[in-house]
């Protein structure tokens, strides 16, 4: 029978087998046994001792080895999923043990897009770090659409993201903010000298600057602009808040994004965006379902409902 990587197939885990698995969870991310071996403090030889036990243990290879570098098997892109998960959950059982000892402990994983509407991100990892002190912070910046994969993953306990698309079976959104998309453009614009109200027929023979397609802002004017039948070009990609200011700022194009970044340049000038009901930045939390999320998320999501 070929492997199988639902949680029924899944073998019983034990000690020894959860050490198996977070040795073939750091080999798969660092795509190297050496420097997976360093960032586990561990051998090399014992290292691969360990996958190969997976490996008798599951019957099936969960890598190629070559000698630069090593890459997963179909049955390791599989058992990859599972055992991120597994190693999440055993990780939230911990944490939930320490937590209702009353000393939250661990860490918080925590996901965010740039300039993420209605979240102040860093007061908010101040605050929670004032009260937990023991509970180790990381953080990563993605789009939406990554964010939610990570979520999903049990690589990250929450992330605060884009709405549309975001929510799955094993993720859950829970609604914060909304504001309304506006259009940024360099001061000689003739958009500004006109000063009329704008629509997706007025922009459709405009350049756009705009993010990568995972990321929120880039999903909500492609939603507003699909609606309207209206195509657009985007000519200019960015990955990053600040590239994308100053790509408009030298007048190569116009962006439509959250209202609140037109504070961020006060050199540019933000139009409104009429006829785009479908324009609308929404920002959620992302998390995984209810029993599943971890102590530290919780206490997260409690200081910013405050």
């Amino acid at each position: 029978m070929g492997f199988s990587a639902r949680r029924s197939q899944l073998p019983r885990l034990s000690a020894v087998e959860l050490r198996h698995l977070q040795h073939f969870v750091a080999v798969a991310e660092e795509r190297h046994f050496t420097r997976a071996a360093e960032r586990l403090l561990v051998s090399q030889s014992g290292l691969s001792a360990s996958i190969r036990a997976l490996e008798r243990e599951l019957r099936a290879p969960l890598f190629v080895r070559s000698t630069r570098r090593v890459t997963l098997t179909e049955a390791g892109r599989a058992l990859l999923v599972e055992a991120e998960r597994v190693l999440a959950q055993v990780r939230a059982a911990h944490e939930a043990v320490a937590a209702v000892q009353g000393v939250l402990r661990g860490t918080l994983a925590l996901g965010t897009e740039q300039c993420i509407a209605g979240v102040p991100v860093a007061g908010l990892l101040a605050a929670f770090r004032r009260r937990h002190p023991d509970v180790e912070i990381r953080l990563r910046q993605e789009g939406s659409a990554a964010l939610a994969e990570e979520v999903a993953a049990g690589r990250l306990d929450l992330a605060f993201a884009y709405r549309a698309g975001a929510a799955s079976e094993q993720v859950r959104a829970v609604p914060l903010a909304a504001e309304p998309m506006t259009l940024l453009c360099h001061p000689d614009h003739p958009f500004v000298a006109a000063d009329t109200e704008l629509s997706p027929p007025d922009l459709a023979g405009e350049v756009f600057v705009d993010f990568h397609p995972g990321w929120g802002p880039r999903r909500a004017t492609d939603a507003a602009f699909a609606a309207a039948g209206v195509r657009r070009s985007v000519a200019l990609e960015v990955n990053d808040v600040h590239s994308l200011l100053d790509l408009v700022d030298e007048n190569l194009g116009v962006a439509a994004v959250p209202a609140h970044f037109r504070h961020k340049r006060p050199s540019l000038r933000a139009l409104p965006l009429r006829g785009t009901a479908g324009a609308v930045y929404e920002t959620v939390a992302l998390l995984p379902s209810p029993e599943a999320t971890s102590p530290a998320a919780r206490a997260l999501m409690g200081l910013l409902e405050r």
